[in-house]
């Protein structure tokens, strides 16, 4: 499947309906701000009619099929009937599961952790690629759950998407990968806080105007937070999975960070090329409009907005969805009708109103990219293939061959100090890797190559002691006396 294949407006404006349930529609509040995404929460077929409305109006629906608390419930024969209603008038876009990182989604009572593998990870996508499967055959596109852009350490949103794709990495490796080639797009919540901001003309990348000087209508528009020059001066090297000290657990919270993470990891795993992300929910804020609070500033890095500033920000923003972000950014509704529209109209809706929306041109990229994807080593049968011995950072092979000579003239295996190898093993072809690690790189090393490479036979080695690591050449030596290659 094609990037451009995916049935959409190309217009990246959109706006999610008010949490109550109110049907029908004020069809006006979407089209005289030209939104090309309308976001519908379907307990019933209460929305069956506006979603034909819609898209007589060129705006494209994204039904939530909504379960109060659902936990990781399966889809059941009431859900998929009430799918088929959306479907058979035309909607494509779904969404089951929401905000899996909140206690608001669960039954009272529940661990809510992305460490309770067979309470919610193990569950959650068993049921989800179930669903899956049943939306893409009715030609429709299944969305990932979207996360609340969490850092917390139980419901952190970069955790949870690496114990979600791990666990369908290992367990549903071939499936999930056919789903990503027939129409499957990750949903995110994108609230981007006041992570934006607009160049000083003429004082370079790091300058920002302040709210009163913002300008939607001119350049230097910035909202590729974390990468974004401010950040990056402020704190090197942060990304969204976080590698700096002040952001220990990743940094989700920006317009396209969880979409950069989700089809990261994709590419890295199945070999995709682009995968669409949808914010179903989110945008910058907006402003209180009966309220005394004279503007929002959530990080002092970056230079507050105020109900004028939002405005232009928040066109700005779709703006920059069309013209910069990555090919695989499709738009955002933003969070939600009635707080863009009462007690009085945003001055966000005027402008939108005021300013043609800029259509995303979306190239033909094939999402699998050959229609291949690489599952690496193939599963064990008797002895592996190859045998890898992988030094950690700071590990010689020079230290190795003298250390461990009995054994390699013993064994002959490979040699290595990176792992990227593994990539060239096929998978008619396996693998055993044994891993020699400082104990304080044993975990990184095995969340690197376990999560990565499901097949391969993973042996650990820590390396501790004295500054010469006896004890991997006392282990090595018995290993040798016993004739047995692995621990």
């Amino acid at each position: 499947m094609r990037l451009d294949e995916y049935v959409w407006s190309r217009n990246p404006r959109g706006l999610h309906v008010r949490q109550v349930l109110v049907t029908p529609l004020d069809f006006s509040r979407w089209s005289n701000p030209r939104f090309g995404w309308v976001k519908l929460v379907a307990a019933e077929t209460e929305y069956v009619d506006d979603a034909v409305q819609f898209l007589s109006l060129g705006i494209t629906p994204v039904v939530r099929l909504y379960v109060e608390r659902p936990g990781a419930q399966g889809f059941n024969s009431y859900m998929r009937d009430l799918t088929m209603a959306y479907a058979r008038v035309g909607v494509k876009w779904f969404e089951f599961y929401n905000e899996p990182n909140l206690p608001i989604e669960w039954p009272a009572g529940t661990w809510i952790d992305w460490r309770n593998f067979n309470g919610i990870i193990r569950p959650m996508m068993d049921n989800w690629i179930a669903w899956a499967e049943f939306i893409v055959s009715l030609g429709c596109y299944p969305g990932f759950p979207a996360l609340a852009e969490s850092d917390a350490p139980d419901s952190g949103a970069v955790g949870w998407m690496d114990a979600f794709l791990g666990y369908l990495q290992q367990a549903h490796f071939e499936r999930f990968g056919r789903l990503l080639n027939s129409g499957v797009y990750c949903a995110t919540h994108p609230y981007i806080l006041n992570h934006y901001y607009q160049e000083i003309p003429g004082l370079g990348p790091t300058s920002a105007r302040p709210p009163e000087q913002q300008n939607a209508r001119e350049g230097g528009w910035h909202f590729e937070y974390p990468y974004d020059p401010i950040c990056q001066m402020t704190d090197p090297g942060r990304t969204v999975y976080g590698g700096t000290a002040l952001t220990p657990r990743g940094d989700p919270v920006g317009l396209t960070a969880m979409g950069r993470m989700f089809n990261e990891r994709c590419a890295a795993i199945w070999g995709t090329q682009a995968v669409p992300v949808l914010g179903t929910e989110g945008g910058i804020y907006p402003f209180p409009k009966d309220s005394d609070i004279p503007y929002y500033q959530q990080d002092i890095r970056y230079p507050r907005y105020t109900h004028e500033s939002q405005a232009e920000g928040t066109v700005a923003m779709f703006e920059w969805i069309s013209r910069s972000a990555p090919p695989w950014m499709f738009g955002v509704c933003l969070w939600k009708e009635d707080d863009y529209y009462l007690p009085g109209t945003a001055r966000a809706i005027y402008r939108l109103a005021e300013t043609p929306p800029i259509l995303k041109d979306v190239p033909a990229v094939e999402v699998m990219g050959s229609g291949q994807f690489n599952s690496g080593p193939g599963i064990i049968q008797g002895d592996p293939t190859f045998h890898l011995v992988i030094l950690a950072p700071g590990l010689q092979p020079a230290w190795f061959f003298e250390t461990a000579r009995a054994y390699y003239n013993t064994f002959r295996p490979i040699v290595a100090s990176i792992w990227d190898f593994i990539d060239y093993i096929p998978p008619d072809r396996s693998l055993a890797a044994t891993v020699i690690t400082p104990p304080d790189m044993a975990d990184s090393m095995r969340e690197i190559i376990q999560r990565q490479y499901p097949n391969v036979l993973f042996d650990l080695l820590i390396a501790s002691g004295s500054a010469s690591y006896s004890s991997v050449t006392d282990v090595l030596n018995a290993r040798v006396w016993a004739n047995r290659r692995f621990g």
